[in-house]
């Protein structure tokens, strides 16, 4: 991978983890969640603006990453009710990966050298290691009320693939990535509000002003930048390699939560960073 596609999704994973550390510190997950899906929209109606109109062939993409990620967006917000943030979270990001991966190697014809195939293994591992490391050990795994959050949380995980990979491609067939990617971010944010009514949230988007509005212009603002350079290196490098560099986020979303959120740091995470780290020095130097 070039070291100037590196560096730039390895920042975009900076600022993942900083929005993301916004929707973990708020209340209610369905406002924090729509507050970014419509927040999205300000930074992609100024860009759409600035940039050429996406090339024809990318319109089906468009619509088809805006469902998607309808259906990442459900299952997202289903694991929450079952689950807490810090096991469904890392379950999802760490499978999004391994599904774009076996997709892309399967079905795609994209071909990766063994040391990019193990690096992004590895940090699939790492990152799902985290989500057992809480007070209840593993014990969780075999209950009820965790195996719905868990089995929710890996469906979230194959949408975070499906939206990759159609991104990808949808970017490539584009004449602008960020073209692209505004009209997704649009389209997902008309259809959004239909989804909430369906899971009986109705009163979500006017609660997104009165309770997160700082969430709406600085996370949603955060958020499309942070995508609109993982869509960039989507057409500049394999899609399996970014798409498991930009969960590295989780390296920093976890020094976030001990620093700024008083979070416990164990040895286990620092383990679990390390495995994420050697993982990270594969897919550069190897």
């Amino acid at each position: 991978m070039d070291i100037k596609v590196f560096l730039a999704v390895i920042f975009a994973a900076f600022l993942h983890a900083l929005w993301n550390s916004m929707v973990k510190s708020h209340k209610d997950k369905h406002v924090a969640v729509a507050a970014i899906v419509l927040g999205h929209v300000p930074a992609s109606v100024f860009i759409i603006f600035l940039v050429p109109m996406p090339a024809i062939e990318s319109v089906p993409y468009i619509i088809a990453s805006a469902v998607i990620h309808q259906g990442y967006q459900w299952f997202l917000l289903t694991a929450y009710r079952y689950g807490d943030y810090t096991r469904v979270y890392p379950i999802a990001r760490g499978t999004g990966p391994v599904v774009v991966t076996i997709i892309l190697l399967l079905f795609f014809g994209v071909k990766l050298s063994v040391y990019e195939l193990i690096g992004i293994i590895i940090i699939s591992i790492g990152i799902l290691s985290i989500s057992t490391q809480d007070r209840h050990s593993f014990f969780p795994w075999i209950a009820r009320r965790n195996a719905r959050a868990i089995s929710f949380a890996l469906l979230t995980g194959l949408f975070i693939g499906g939206y990759s990979i159609i991104d990808g491609y949808g970017a490539r067939a584009s004449f602008s990535p960020l073209s692209f990617m505004g009209w997704s971010f649009v389209v997902n944010a008309l259809i959004f509000p239909i989804l909430l009514k369906v899971m009986d949230k109705p009163d979500v988007v006017k609660r997104v002003f009165s309770e997160a509005k700082l969430l709406f212009w600085f996370g949603g603002t955060i958020s499309y930048i942070v995508y609109g350079i993982v869509v960039w290196g989507f057409t500049q490098a394999p899609i399996p390699l970014v798409s498991a560099l930009r969960e590295t986020s989780v390296i920093i979303a976890l020094l976030i939560g001990t620093i700024f959120l008083k979070e416990r740091f164990t040895v286990l995470k620092a383990l679990s960073i390390l495995i994420i780290f050697s993982g990270v020095i594969l897919l550069k130097f190897f």
